[in-house]
């Protein structure tokens, strides 16, 4: 398992993540949805998080999402890079009732996201808008391109906590263990 811990003015936030997992997860954000989306990203992804902010959540959810989004990625990009003997791409769709939601993802050390969510508004106090601030904190700090597309869906929740399943399993594909593939790259560095 390995640890980061970032202070800000705004966040003070201390994360554990173990890649090779069992999906055990111990998660207190301080933003209730955002406990139960990253406690399903850790069951699916099979990747062990322990998680703890405390934030300026009276002023909004704003940096605590997005500053776990950060320290989440970075910690990921710590236990992912050099890329070597991974599958290095992943996919998933994912349904959650009426809701369906790709996830493509490319362990490729160049961060790109495309995010087609339609969201807006809230899920109880939750501002659906901070989903985006969240994928994009985590995609620039790990480094991989991440394409998240809504399929179909209606209820916000479904269709939210579907892209976080669907990153969570096409990461643990990205993940998986392939010993013949060496460096997974042309160029033979990722």
């Amino acid at each position: 398992m390995i640890t980061k811990t970032r202070t800000t003015k705004e966040t003070d936030i201390t994360i554990s993540l173990d890649l090779r997992g069992s999906g055990k997860s111990t998660i207190n954000t301080g933003v209730g949805f955002l406990d139960h989306m990253l406690e399903s990203f850790s069951k699916h992804s099979l990747i062990d998080l322990e998680i703890s902010c405390k934030g300026d959540t009276h002023i909004d959810d704003h940096h605590s999402v997005e500053d776990v989004g950060i320290v989440l990625g970075s910690l990921l990009a710590e236990a992912l890079y050099p890329v070597k003997n991974m599958e290095r791409f992943g996919s998933a769709n994912i349904v959650m009732d009426e809701a369906c939601v790709s996830c493509d993802l490319d362990l490729s050390n160049r961060p790109f996201l495309v995010f087609e969510l339609d969201v807006a508004g809230k899920v109880g106090h939750f501002d659906t808008e901070l989903v985006e601030e969240f994928f994009r904190a985590f995609v620039l700090n790990s480094r991989i391109s991440v394409h998240v597309i809504q399929l179909r869906g209606k209820n916000k929740h479904h269709i939210i906590e579907a892209a976080f399943k669907s990153l969570a399993v096409a990461l643990r594909r990205a993940t998986a263990v392939n010993e013949r593939v060496g460096i997974p790259s042309t160029k033979d560095v990722l």
